[in-house]
């Protein structure tokens, strides 16, 4: 009976007997290094686990397989079980373009093994050239940028003070020269005025000819 429940649980219960992989998909750039967790159940503990490379056309199959256990290292790629943590980690060192493709996180056990899907993207170096080369220099300048802006934002207040000041200036100028041409023209006005008046106050008669010879400083004259 309880090989029955066992059976049903595998077939019913999710996750039971399966291997999750995190993440589904993995990317890196020619030379990276990049690593997954393939995680299983409990019952799956004691089983050998394996990475490998998905080949065939009409039926898949595993190719450049490499297990679990003792160093779990061939080449560039490593396996590493961790049956506390019901995982084990797979790491790729050195990618290529080669390596691009479908392979298989799995559990080799009795029957059919439990497997998962796992795809691997590998970009071009120069293109990781580009990116590793620019994103640090963002980063250098963004706060000589900030700087910049702040600066830029100091001046053109200083400048719209100054020009405001000297607007306020060039108005009290003009305030003050037109006030200075009303008064003197009021002065001459009055000293207009004031040269027509004698030093009593009465007017100054224009002069005037003689009218007769009795005036001053004329001699009379007598017919003979």
């Amino acid at each position: 009976m309880r090989p029955l429940l066992l059976l049903w649980g595998c077939l019913v219960l999710p996750g039971y007997g399966s291997v999750v992989v995190d993440p589904k998909e993995i990317s890196g750039f020619e030379g990276d290094t990049v690593s997954l967790q393939c995680t299983y159940g409990e019952e799956l503990k004691k089983y050998p686990k394996y990475w490998c490379r998905e080949a065939g056309i009409f039926i898949s199959r595993c190719t450049e397989t490499v297990f679990s256990g003792g160093y779990g290292q061939e080449g560039r790629v490593s396996v590493h079980d961790n049956p506390r943590e019901n995982r084990f980690t797979v790491i790729l060192r050195n990618l290529t373009l080669k390596d691009m493709g479908k392979y298989w996180c799995g559990v080799k056990k009795l029957g059919l093994d439990k497997t998962m899907s796992v795809s691997l993207l590998v970009f071009p170096g120069s293109f990781h050239l580009t990116h590793r080369v620019s994103i640090p220099l963002i980063r250098i300048l963004a706060p000589v940028l900030v700087l910049l802006a702040l600066l830029l934002a100091t001046g053109l207040a200083a400048l719209g003070s100054y020009v405001f000041q000297w607007r306020e200036k060039a108005q009290l100028a003009s305030e003050t020269q037109k006030k200075d041409k009303v008064h003197l023209s009021h002065l001459t006005s009055e000293d207009d005025k004031a040269s027509w008046r004698d030093p009593e106050g009465d007017m100054t008669r224009a002069s005037t000819l003689p009218m007769s010879g009795d005036e001053p400083g004329f001699s009379k004259f007598s017919s003979v």
